[in-house]
């Protein structure tokens, strides 16, 4: 175990499965304390408990993002565990295929929900609780990361309100980055490609089921066919950026988006 984060306690959202859980634990291995966050509690635990046995600090909490209560609860229960919050990851999203002409209020609200309000409250949240700690001798005041996606840096048909939910994430970073800065606090954010976790096997039956595709793994074969690394994701392909961004080597940088997608995009 190496002590790249000092100690620093990190919440990530969304950490009960996938990238969540494959930063979490990669962060807790960087001597990270972890608070492991997921609307389904008995994954967070899963997670926390596999931390816990391979040596790690980890506590677990049930949050929906949604729930202004809920992330109050979920930060209160970080700081009760670890003295106080370092670092926030706001990462719990959801996605849905569905063509543009056929995408409803109701799709939309609920995609935005989840993925810009989730993420507003997140980091409005452990703003208040970064403010109240202050800053510490070397100027750290405390540290936002959310996950964005390569949809937030172009928009893809037939996903077209989460990726407006993802350039969403892209500018709240941007505007948190400007507001903050004079506290202390840094704020950035990860776009991820095509990732091989639970939410892109939701993307690509989305795909079949509105006869985009004639088979299963068809749209996820598609849309990895041009990436330059030769490969899709894995969700251990963002831990090193993840335990980058929570360590004070990033201290300096804020306000930016890191494509890491195995060479799809470039902004």
């Amino acid at each position: 175990m190496t002590e790249a984060l000092n100690g620093r306690s990190v919440i990530v959202t969304g950490a009960g499965r996938g990238i969540g859980a494959a930063m979490a634990k990669a962060m807790a291995a960087a001597g990270g304390r972890l608070t492991i966050a997921d609307i389904d509690g008995s994954t967070a635990e899963a997670v926390a408990a596999e931390i816990r046995a391979d040596g790690g600090k980890a506590i677990a909490v049930e949050a929906d993002v949604t729930s202004r209560a809920a992330v109050q609860a979920m930060i209160a229960a970080a700081v009760a565990a670890h003295g106080r919050l370092d670092v926030i990851f706001n990462n719990a999203g959801i996605a849905q295929t569905r063509p543009f002409l056929a995408i409803t209020e109701e799709d939309w609200r609920r995609v935005m929900d989840v993925n810009g309000l989730g993420v507003l409250i997140g980091m409005q949240e452990a703003v208040k609780q970064f403010q109240s700690q202050g800053k510490d001798a070397t100027g750290f005041g405390g540290r936002i990361v959310n996950t964005a996606s390569i949809a937030g840096k172009q928009g893809y048909e037939p996903l077209a309100h989460y990726c407006a939910s993802k350039f969403g994430v892209v500018a709240l970073t941007q505007a948190a980055a400007r507001a903050f800065g004079k506290d202390g606090i840094s704020a950035n954010c990860i776009c991820p490609g095509v990732v091989a976790t639970e939410m892109w096997k939701v993307i690509d039956k989305g795909f079949k089921d509105e006869g985009l595709t004639g088979r299963d793994g068809e749209a996820f074969e598609t849309f990895s066919a041009g990436i330059l690394l030769g490969r899709p994701s894995a969700a251990d392909d963002l831990a090193g950026v993840a335990v980058f961004l929570a360590s004070p080597a990033s201290d300096y940088m804020t306000g930016q988006s890191l494509v890491v997608d195995g060479g799809m995009v470039f902004v």
